[in-house]
């Protein structure tokens, strides 16, 4: 796996990343095993980022990355928020709602801080 520096983060990230839509079954039906599955070869392969969002299986693909690797920081996750506002407008996205958002990205991860939002 070759790596590069993330902007001005100093992280050192996969050039390839674990897209994670298709874990949270939303688009086809994938069992946890099999979920868990991908993401141990893309980690053993070297892969350490993550992509996400809490509106993947409506939190599903988030809580698979949470119990698989927890708060194991050297894998960096990057969650998107906010899909879930109905309507999806500019004006949803208050101080309370991104609270909201994060709060919930923060326990589906299991993680004491977001690496990327």
């Amino acid at each position: 796996m070759q790596y590069r520096v993330f902007g001005k983060t100093g992280w050192q990230i996969s050039e390839i990343s674990f897209g994670a839509w298709a874990i949270g079954g939303s688009w086809c039906k994938v069992d946890d095993q099999e979920a868990l599955d991908a993401l141990r070869e893309a980690l053993d392969l070297g892969v350490n980022f993550i992509d996400t969002a809490d509106n993947y299986g409506n939190g599903r693909s988030e809580r698979l990355i949470g119990s698989f690797i927890g708060n194991n920081d050297e894998i960096k996750v990057a969650t998107k928020l906010g899909r879930r506002l109905s309507p999806h407008i500019a004006e949803g996205y208050t101080e309370d709602n991104i609270r909201s958002f994060i709060e919930s990205s923060l326990r589906n991860l299991q993680r004491d801080c977001l690496d990327l939002i």
